[in-house]
């Protein structure tokens, strides 16, 4: 059984990111463009490719230009062609064909959508931003004390 291109593992991702970000579930995205929650599932594995009248209909119902599913591709997967069979570790996929190892990348991780979905829940502008601040500050204090243990 052939696996799934990478192209459309990437768009799966971005599916389901965009999905999980607005708190929708894939029964209430597959009702919006006429498809079953399986079906869904399915383009967000990657198994089943997405047509283009179909693509068009995910931006609308996820908000979101059609480029969006394409954005932050990585270079591995721009020359990648369709993958038969198992991949080499280390050959720079990681689960379920995505194009990149999911525990290395915090985008793709339901803790950072939820984060970003209660982040922009705070309607006070100013609030929001020095939540921002803090939490910035204190990622780069912890870097830099990860960077001095090092030494």
């Amino acid at each position: 059984m052939a696996k799934s291109h990478p192209v459309d593992a990437h768009v799966g991702v971005r599916m389901r990111q965009r999905r999980t970000l607005l708190g929708m579930s894939q029964t209430k995205l597959g009702d919006a463009v006429g498809l079953t929650f399986q079906q869904v599932q399915k383009y967000e594995r990657g198994s089943n490719r997405v047509g283009s009248s179909r693509l068009f209909e995910f931006s609308k119902a996820l908000d979101v230009p059609v480029s969006y599913f394409f954005d932050e591709m990585p270079g591995n997967v721009l020359t990648g062609r369709p993958m038969a069979g198992k991949v080499k570790k280390g050959g720079g996929f990681g689960e379920a064909g995505t194009p990149f190892a999911t525990e290395k990348d915090p985008l793709i991780k339901r803790e950072t959508l939820e984060l970003v979905r209660a982040y922009y829940k705070i309607r006070d502008e100013p609030l929001r931003r020095r939540i921002y601040e803090l939490v910035k500050s204190m990622g780069e204090a912890s870097h830099a004390g990860r960077a001095v243990k090092k030494k």
